[in-house]
């Protein structure tokens, strides 16, 4: 496969789960403002705006509910933003025009036209809901219609490495707020979460379950482990047979480390350093994307919002 048709699909795998996810963070949000009038809403919009690795405003300027959204939802020339990030792929899908199927290209073209519409004269909360079925749209289209070629395993990998370093930042937002901040059901509802959690757990909720789940449960799609895991898998399928037995690429190293350091940790001790372990993760996941771009990508690099810290 040409370097620059694999990198279209891995940033469109990473961009419309980067649009999903943001949607899901802000939305937990915005609940905490609108419920809590106790919450100091500039400091509590800073700590957003920081996790999401976006630049802070001066101390002197106010920053509120307003220009949350219009820097993390509707910015259209920001990639990091919801509006950026469905641009970007759009604009990606573009370029990939000839690998991807008529439905993917359709639906992302759709979702791109219908974004004026969406970002204004509506709800930042309808606008949310649109974004998530949007992108449900996408996963689905992607999984029930790809063959599972190169094609499928670039969406893949894209896709799980954005999903484990947002899950991160989710899970970080409530490490940087406390108890002041989201619960751990808001940010279960959040990740899609809630109701797999309660079946798991036979109804018990508590800050330790909750934080093994998002963080460390192999059958939720949305938990960084498996997320890490699955990228781990597309990167062993995209060379079969090309590595001597325990010999790793640097990329699936990186993950893994990740991944193992993670699984093999006490809950208590995640959780006593949970802001300092979700950074982690996120360093990981910028540190695999630029061993993945080394490795496949041979053009210049997409410039990518919030990839660094």
């Amino acid at each position: 496969m040409l370097s620059r048709i694999a990198e279209s699909l891995f940033w469109i795998g990473r961009y419309v789960e980067r649009a999903d996810d943001t949607a899901r963070l802000l939305d937990v949000q915005l609940q905490v403002l609108l419920e809590d009038p106790w919450v100091d809403e500039d400091a509590h919009s800073r700590s957003v705006l920081a996790i999401m690795g976006f630049p802070l405003p001066p101390v002197e300027e106010p920053v509120g509910r307003r220009q949350l959204l219009d820097t993390l939802a509707y910015d259209r020339t920001a990639p990091g933003s919801i509006a950026g990030a469905l641009v970007a792929a759009r604009e990606s899908a573009r370029r990939a025009r000839e690998t991807i199927s008529t439905e993917l290209w359709e639906c992302l073209n759709t979702t791109w036209n219908a974004l004026p519409a969406m970002t204004h004269g509506r709800s930042a909360y309808d606008y949310f809901q649109w974004v998530r079925e949007r992108a449900a749209i996408v996963a689905g289209i992607v999984d029930s219609s790809t063959s599972r070629d190169e094609t499928w395993e670039f969406l893949v990998l894209g896709r799980s490495l954005e999903r484990a370093d947002m899950t991160a930042r989710l899970v970080a937002s409530r490490a940087v707020s406390g108890t002041g901040g989201a619960s751990w059901v808001s940010l279960l509802r959040s990740g899609g979460a809630y109701e797999a959690f309660l079946r798991t757990y036979r109804g018990r909720v508590g800050d330790v379950q909750a934080a093994q789940f998002l963080l460390l449960d192999r059958y939720l799609p949305r938990s960084i482990v498996h997320a890490l895991d699955r990228a781990e898998q597309c990167l062993a399928e995209l060379e079969p047979g090309v590595r001597l037995p325990g010999v790793r690429e640097d990329a699936a190293r990186t993950l893994g480390r990740a991944r193992s350091h993670l699984e093999y940790l006490p809950v208590t001790d995640l959780q006593t350093n949970l802001l300092a372990e979700m950074e982690a993760v996120q360093v990981a996941c910028s540190q695999a994307s630029d061993h993945i771009r080394a490795r496949y990508f041979l053009a210049e690099p997409a410039v990518w919002m919030g990839e660094h810290l």
